[in-house]
């Protein structure tokens, strides 16, 4: 990874998937509009850390294991299917914000680094990266260089969708505007699981 002919399409790669839509960035939106930008950040950077996390464990041999178990992999996926749309119908039926400030983002730091393991769209993020752009010369080292360049990307990317929360948050406490946001976002969480799901 330290070849620039890879490191470069790599870092790409990792902006392109990190900052699309997608499961993580949109509960990074909504944590944003419900806590403002600060209070979002342990989960932008457990979002980071899961994915490394994630993308190292496949790079060491759980690719393998998926290969011989498919099954596991499908119940995975589905299993967090399930999860993302019941958080889509929770953040749905979820009312304006509240003037005193008891709001709480949808996950923290360990809660969001644990949620990769059922994203789909993490998955896709993770395999992708150790299959097309890992060398198999140095592998170890090569996957902790990938894992630390996918944390360095994807804490920025993420944080852009946090940071367009709070700029929505003084919106949202109308409730036709919260309303209307919040089936937004619900409906952006479900077209991205089931576009990653049909892709997958």
């Amino acid at each position: 990874m330290t070849d620039l002919t890879v490191l470069l399409p790599y870092i790409v790669f990792c902006i392109v998937m990190t900052g699309t839509p997608g499961p993580n960035n949109a509960m990074a939106l909504a944590a944003g509009v419900k806590v403002g930008f600060w209070r979002s950040m342990p989960l932008v950077v457990g979002i980071a850390v899961g994915v490394a996390v994630q993308l190292v464990m496949i790079g060491l041999g759980l690719g393998a294991a998926f290969e011989a178990f498919p099954l596991l992999h499908d119940l995975l996926r589905v299993a967090g299917a399930a999860y993302l749309l019941w958080l889509a119908w929770k953040i749905a039926r979820s009312g304006p914000l509240r003037s005193d400030g008891d709001e709480r983002p949808p996950l923290g730091f360990l809660g969001s680094a644990v949620f990769q393991w059922i994203n789909p769209k993490a998955w896709a993020i993770t395999t992708s990266a150790v299959a097309a752009y890992v060398p198999a010369a140095d592998f170890r080292l090569n996957i902790v260089i990938a894992a630390l360049v996918m944390v360095l990307v994807s804490v920025p990317c993420v944080s852009v969708w946090a940071a367009g929360g709070m700029v929505l948050r003084h919106f949202l406490f109308q409730p036709l505007y919260a309303r209307v946001f919040n089936v937004t976002v619900a409906l952006l969480l479900v077209a991205t699981t089931v576009s990653i799901l049909l892709d997958g």
